[in-house]
């Protein structure tokens, strides 16, 4: 059992950094750790007025901002579970989530609150606006109602009028107690509500606080979804629980917006996820380097390393210019992208988890990380690869440790298949490891394809050398009847007009498929490219959902 109290964490962090500012809705409100505290008080004096206890199920619902981190807060220190709900889930499987979760208590945006239907909610007694905190349900109880009318009398009753950092103090929750049940989409359809004690919350804190340089009154941006669990537990709990001023910017606007953001924030630290920097690798990078005199003058030793030098300083400037390291997350970074990155010294490592694990499994500093690996296996935890030649030949990634999942909610098959007797994950992806613990991770083997004489084939190390391609935005490598590899190919529009090539794309594409093979070893190489008109579908983590594609015969 982790030694520090998931809990404590906040109680000594809201008292100690009181007067600094702790959440901002970007070019929004902003509250002081004091003022957080206050709010969170005043939800816990809600809970208790609807008869709410320990162990009760609330769901948080809505987009990313500073009420939504207050929600959250407010139910996991009063003792009850909260269930993050992603915003981006649509009305029926926000329904069967709610259901299934048992939640009894609902905090939502107002907008989304108009495309659910009360009626179809079978346990929820009170619907509570993230906004403003308002009521929305349409037929509020009595208890409901006095409370909310009465929550300032019975807050200045109790707190005498002002409340004080000698007044927090929150519930006694063990770590071994259950304190979040998280449904992602994953990759495979309908998700399932993985069950998360304090431990496991508490271990993923702990270790960031102890690996990651992070100091009372710094700065952070979030911007990946707080309903999913890397969000959760790094871009909310971690920052939290030291002091540091979380500047929320919403849903993940574009590029230009989100740049601007980080020169404005100043951040000390990033979390992001690796499209992103392949974007920007793509779209900012290559096409300098690929002028002609600059290939030139890059194959120069001394010239070389001055021009690396200036792109390193304009790409640390373009995010602040003040911070440690970018953490990567959620999904592999190209390897085109990451041999560049590395190669300019760029300041940024990148991490492995699962929201079984509440979500971190392995990471390593910028300053130890190993090429092409996602880190190193967490020292609360243990690695094992279902390989006989696990250095050199990949195998399924299994771990246990401090961090790991109770299991699946009400599903007890489900965590059986993924947890097995020894107390293993089968995490599903395939790696290899080091005599250090780095983890090299191949795919997932779901999606792994065997070439026609029995080579295995990772269709995401062709995916990322793709979509550094010209015109290639998004691409899924899929294999036919006849054992050949083709790939669904969307392109990149805004290159497309403006190159004004939408005509010869075939063509383009073709060129495309040379090059890409002239880079694959002969079992792996591409028969066919064919363009897919819109967007592929994606999970939160920005990984695409390939069960959904095929081939057309």
């Amino acid at each position: 059992m982790i030694q520090q109290n998931l809990i404590k964490f906040y109680e000594k962090s809201f008292s100690e950094n009181w007067d600094l500012p702790s959440l901002s809705d970007y070019n929004g409100v902003s509250y002081t750790y004091g003022e957080v505290a206050k709010r969170v008080a005043r939800l816990h004096l809600l809970y208790e007025g609807l008869g709410i206890k320990k162990g009760d199920k609330i769901a948080v619902f809505g987009k990313n901002s500073a009420n939504w981190c207050i929600s959250s807060m407010s139910v996991i220190t009063y003792g009850a579970v909260v269930v993050p709900i992603l915003a981006d889930f649509k009305p029926d499987a926000a329904h069967s989530i709610l259901n299934h979760s048992d939640a009894v208590m609902l905090l939502v945006d107002k907008q989304i609150m108009e495309t659910l239907s009360e009626s179809e909610l079978k346990n929820i007694t009170a619907i509570l606006s993230v906004d403003d905190f308002g009521i929305l349900s349409t037929k509020p109880s009595k208890a409901f109602m006095k409370t909310i009318n009465n929550l300032d009398e019975l807050f200045n009753e109790k707190y005498k009028d002002d409340f004080t950092r000698e007044h927090i103090k929150y519930a006694e929750v063990d770590n071994s107690e259950v304190i979040q049940i998280n449904y992602t989409s994953g990759t495979t359809g309908f998700s399932k509500g993985v069950v998360l004690t304090a431990n496991s919350l508490a271990g993923n804190v702990d270790y960031a606080i102890r690996s990651i340089e992070l100091n009372p009154g710094e700065r952070m941006l979030s911007i990946i979804p707080l309903a999913h669990c890397y969000g959760f537990a790094f871009d909310f709990l971690f920052p939290l629980a030291v002091g540091v001023h979380v500047t929320i910017l919403g849903k993940i606007p574009a590029t230009p917006v989100i740049l601007k953001a980080f020169s404005e924030i100043k951040p000390h630290l990033i979390l992001f996820v690796p499209i992103f920097f392949e974007k920007l690798y793509k779209k900012k990078v290559l096409p300098t380097l690929q002028k002609g005199s600059m290939k030139v003058l890059t194959k120069i030793p001394g010239i070389k390393g001055l021009i690396y030098g200036a792109i390193r300083k304009k790409l640390y400037e373009s995010f602040g210019g003040n911070y440690r390291e970018a953490v990567l997350g959620g999904a592999a970074l190209g390897a085109e992208a990451e041999e560049f990155f590395t190669k300019i010294r760029f300041p940024f490592t990148i991490g492995y988890g699962m929201t079984e694990c509440g979500p971190l499994i392995s990471y390593a500093s910028c300053a130890n990380s190993r090429r092409g690996s996602s880190g190193k296996i967490l020292d609360i935890m243990e690695l094992k690869i279902d390989s006989a030649e696990p250095y050199d030949v990949p195998g399924e990634i299994l771990v246990k440790g401090e961090v790991l999942m109770e299991g699946y909610y009400k599903n007890e098959e489900a965590t059986k298949e993924a947890i097995d007797a020894d107390g293993w994950l089968h995490t599903g992806d395939l790696g290899v490891t080091d005599k250090d613990g780095f983890i090299y991770i191949k795919g997932r083997s779901k999606s792994m394809l065997l070439g026609s004489s029995g080579q295995n084939i990772y269709p995401e190390e062709i995916e990322s050398k793709l979509i550094n391609l010209p015109y290639i935005s998004e691409a899924v490598v899929l294999m036919n009847k006849g054992h050949h590899l083709e790939a669904l190919v969307f392109p990149d529009m805004e290159q497309v007009k403006a190159e004004g090539v939408a005509d010869k794309l075939e063509a383009k594409m073709e060129e495309n498929r040379k090059e890409l093979n002239s880079h694959l070893a002969a079992y792996e190489s591409v028969l066919k490219i064919h363009i897919h008109d819109k967007e592929f579908e994606k999970t939160p983590k920005r990984s695409i959902k390939r069960f959904l594609y095929k081939l057309e015969e």
